[in-house]
């Protein structure tokens, strides 16, 4: 059974981001980047279902520059088995489309069983790519999944979606696309023997038109980034508690008018 894997390369979360005098973009110089976290459950879920079968084939995909082989190789070092890097400039600006797109040239080629990504990546919060994957293939789709199982068969999947009180149980056949919650598994960290062997792994690079896109051009573009505002400081209501809790009533509800 092969299963593929979408990653992004996103900021480290205890990175400060600061806009670069390009008002578009974020300065990158001094960052450390990462797996985007819910990715890294997603590449757990591959390899733990590869395991439980006792075969199979992970293979982790991602867009974006050099530096994203980082994070391939660093999905290759928890345990994937070789690795896809869309690298070509005409892509820089990619939206989700886009990389939908590109995904699912991807996956067209390779033909997996089961694409799994992240519920969303931390960086844009934009949480589309995997909806729109499974659109564009014309395949089932189930989001922030926190239990999976595939039959014996690998002809179809059962997974569980949290809602309120309790599990959304699916089944969905095979091939599917479904994106990962956290609470779905713990992500293990790689092993020095599994990080020295990933510099012997596969990374095939591919470009835009081996991908056969047509068009490139991203039809959500980015106009402006904008740092938060300061945080106004915080007052402090004197006096007895009665006529404070009073106080602090009317200062919610007139002053900063949140209740």
């Amino acid at each position: 059974m092969k299963i593929l894997v979408a990653i992004k390369q996103v900021p480290d979360t205890a990175t400060q981001v600061k806009i670069s005098g390009d008002p578009k973009a974020i300065e990158t110089s001094g960052i450390t980047w990462i797996i985007s976290p819910y990715d890294e459950f997603a590449v757990e879920e591959a390899l733990r279902i590869k395991e439980k079968r006792g075969q199979g084939d992970v293979v982790a995909v991602s867009l974006g520059p050099d530096r994203v082989k980082e994070a391939l190789r660093s999905a290759l070092a928890m345990g994937a088995d070789r690795a896809v890097h869309v690298n070509d400039p005409a892509l820089a600006g990619a939206d989700t489309l886009l990389t939908a797109r590109a995904l699912a040239a991807v996956v067209k080629q390779e033909s997996p069983a089961l694409v799994i990504c992240g519920r969303q990546a931390i960086d844009d919060d934009m949480g589309a790519v995997g909806a729109q994957l499974a659109e564009l293939l014309g395949w089932p789709c189930a989001s922030w999944i926190m239990e999976e199982t595939v039959d014996a068969d690998a002809k179809t999947v059962r997974v569980g979606r949290q809602v309120e009180g309790g599990l959304e149980v699916f089944d969905l056949p095979l091939p599917a696309v479904l994106s990962a919650q956290k609470g779905l598994n713990e992500p293990r960290y790689p092993t020095l023997k599994g990080i020295m062997g990933a510099k012997k792994k596969e990374i095939k690079d591919v470009k835009a038109a081996d991908l056969a896109l047509g068009d490139a051009a991203p039809q959500l573009t980015v106009t402006t980034l904008e740092a938060l505002p300061p945080r106004p400081p915080g007052r402090i209501i004197q006096g007895e508690v009665k006529d404070a809790v009073k106080e602090l009533v009317r200062a919610l509800r007139e002053d900063a008018k949140v209740i």
